[in-house]
């Protein structure tokens, strides 16, 4: 959304890619060259947890964009998934000490709240001057108001805790049943998030399997088509060759998930229905 945003008010992008072969970690020196390169650029966007990676940025990566000695811009980190990270993973109350630091949280992951459309942002006062100078009046609502209050009320921050633990448990199962199910493959990114990104193999990984866009997008459409089972297809991302970002529901859901994945993936290593999808993986 940050490209569509963008694009949508004529703002050019500049994309410094995450490093694929450590879990998609920030490359803040990559990212402090760019920088010094094109004065220009007035704002860097980190997303921790990343989507679709489910990993925490390492806040010395993050600290070392902060300390650039010549750029003049703002750092904003995207915290939507932070409550299912670990405690004290937030870098909110950095906005204390650095003033070029902006932190964005959201109502609509972890409190389930997202018809309301409201976030947050800490940030310095004087950036807060001008978020405040830029927004429109009036523009959060008396029932969006009311609602939020209510949800950030101790009674009601105890409901999201315990619901997010019970998230966090069947994350958790994910992460040791998953692996055992023939075709799936390594987890990529972390595991900080109310999903996973997985890769799926065109055969088992005992039989030498490796991750495979056409067996991946025909298991989402099986999945979604004829089992009413939603994940999602990420294997054009760079780096998720073969992935699947999966969202962690009930203990029932992830059920039914492991079972319906199991089917789906011992149908398709045997051939059935991925000329199509193949076909159509190749013309992409």
């Amino acid at each position: 959304m940050y490209s569509v945003s963008a694009q949508t008010n004529d703002i050019e992008i500049v994309q410094v890619p995450l490093d694929v072969n450590n879990d998609f970690q920030l490359q803040p020196d990559k990212i402090n060259e760019t920088l010094s390169a094109d004065p220009s650029i007035k704002l860097v966007y980190i997303c921790s947890p990343g989507n679709p990676t489910a990993n925490l940025i390492k806040k010395s990566d993050i600290q070392k964009v902060l300390e650039h000695p010549t750029w003049n811009g703002v750092v904003v980190v995207d915290e939507a998934y932070i409550d299912f990270a670990p405690e004290g993973s937030s870098l909110a109350e950095w906005v204390n000490d650095w003033p070029n630091l902006a932190v964005m949280q959201t109502l609509s992951k972890a409190f389930g709240l997202a018809g309301i459309r409201l976030g947050v942002c800490f940030t310095s006062p004087p950036i807060a001057t001008l978020l405040n100078s830029l927004k429109a009046p009036y523009n959060i609502s008396s029932p969006t108001s009311a609602l939020a209050t209510a949800a950030l009320s101790p009674t009601h921050q105890a409901v999201m805790q315990k619901y997010r633990d019970l998230i966090v448990a069947q994350r958790d199962r994910l992460v040791q049943e998953l692996p055992q199910i023939p075709g799936i493959g390594r987890f990529r990114g972390g595991k900080e998030s109310n999903f996973l990104l997985v890769e799926i193999l065109d055969k088992p990984a005992s039989q030498g399997g490796k991750p495979s866009n056409v067996i991946a997008q025909a298991a989402y459409e099986a999945m979604a088509e004829k089992r009413g089972v939603v994940v999602r297809f990420r294997g054009k991302e760079l780096g998720c060759e073969g992935c699947l970002r999966i969202t962690v529901g009930t203990e029932e859901e992830v059920t039914r998930f492991l079972r319906e994945i199991r089917t789906v993936l011992g149908g398709l290593h045997k051939g059935e229905s991925i000329n199509s999808v193949r076909e159509q993986v190749s013309q992409n």
